[in-house]
Order: C-alpha cells, then structure tokens, then sequence
C-alpha cells in the first residue's frame, strides 16, 4: 500500500506517536502501587482494580492528569474503605508530580519526517484529552508549525472522525489517521471512511487497546515514525 506521488490529507496522533507520554503515568503508576503497600493483593491485582476505576473514570470525566490523580485516590479509598486523608492525598500528589514535570521529547526521526511530510501533503493533529494538559504539551513540542490545524477533542469516536472531516473539508478516502491506539485512532477512523496508519508503541495505555481486523487493506502497519516517508 502507497500513496506516494499523491497529496493527501495526514492526520496525527500526539501522545505516544510523535513523543512518549504514558510511559510516564506507567511510572507512577508503579510508585503508587508500591506505595500503597497492600498486605494482601498483589500487583496484578491491585493494577486491575485501578484499570477499572480509571475506565469509569475516562466515561465519566474524561482524560488527563487531574482524572488519573482522581482515580489513584478512589482506589486507595477503595482498598482501604474510607475516605482518603489529607496527608494520603499530599502523597499521592507528589508521586504525581512528575506528570507536571515530564518535559516533551519527540521520538526518534519524527521532527524530520513531519518535515519532509509538511513539503508533500496537508497535515492536521488530532489529540483528546484535558485541554490544558494537551495545549502545555502541543506548546512545547516543537513541531506545531507543520499542522494546518491542531485539535484538542474530549474524545476520538466515529463522530469525532466526522467532525473533523466537516471541519477541515476534505474527502476522507484521501485521508489517514496516523496513531498507536486502535480504540481511537483506528477503528473509529475507518468506521468514519478514513484510511489509518498503525504504528504500534509497546508503552500504549491498556485501555487503548483493541483488536484490529487484519485483512483490513485501509489499515496500514509500520514499525517506526519514520518508515511514513516510505508510503507518503
């Protein structure tokens, strides 16, 4: 599959396509659980439980560091069955900080790829979480200057797909959605007509997992960023 030679309309993921983000959430993730220092759960079991109140969490409040720091501390509150104290809560705070902190480093060969990429076709970012988090982050990466548009969406489902075809006014059959995550830039993106581009990242968030069809001929699979330039 190519679609050399022809101008097309490149839409990217942010976090965990062009620069490393739940790696860092993976990390205190892992402070919070030895923090919690349960006598009687195990990791396992204890990473579980917060997968299912961050999954009810994402439903009901959305993404980024505010709603994760809320459910670290439901679970505590969960596993210790009361309320979390002031002194808990400062804990929990600090292991989080690093959130705050973590400062943008694109992956190997994007800034050069989207430059190249930039000279040849239309490029568009598409990236959902808290606005405030996602706007810090698309501020400092760097790369901004090579999208026409940059947006920030509280969600990536098939109605957001075609949003953004109504919004930027392009033919989705030329189009591609380029991600690591097959719940939200996959499969919604070709439910919604788009093509798509699969880069996976071993450091995706579970809950972004989903299987992918693999006779899909619309989904195209790449190992690195900059195998693009191969096809585009």
């Amino acid at each position: 599959m190519t679609a050399s030679g022809t101008a097309q309309v490149l839409i990217f993921d942010a976090d965990d396509t062009l620069w490393e983000n739940n790696v860092v959430f993976e990390r205190v993730i892992d402070d919070f659980l030895a923090w919690l220092d349960h006598p009687t759960l195990d990791r396992g079991a204890l990473r579980a439980i917060l997968d299912d109140i961050e999954r009810a969490n994402t439903v009901a409040h959305g993404y980024g560091s505010k709603v994760f720091l809320r459910s670290l501390r439901e679970c505590l509150e969960r596993l210790r069955e009361r309320p979390a104290t002031d002194v808990e809560r400062q804990d929990i705070d600090r292991l989080a900080v690093a959130l705050v902190e973590h400062q943008v480093e694109l992956m190997p060969g994007v800034a050069e790829a989207l430059d190249e990429l930039a000279s040849r076709h239309e490029l568009l970012l598409l990236t959902k979480g808290e606005r405030e988090d996602q706007q810090r982050k698309l501020d400092a990466c760097g790369v901004l200057h090579h999208f026409q548009a940059a947006h920030i969406v509280a969600e990536k489902n098939v109605d957001t797909y075609r949003w953004l075809v109504r919004e930027q006014g392009f033919e989705p059959a030329r189009a591609w959605m380029i991600g690591n995550s097959p719940k939200s830039d996959i499969l919604p993106a070709r439910a919604a007509g788009l093509n798509a581009v699969f880069i996976p990242n071993e450091n995706t968030w579970v809950l972004e997992e989903a299987e992918l069809d693999p006779t899909d001929r619309g989904v195209l699979r790449l190992a690195a960023f900059p195998d693009l330039l191969r096809h585009f």
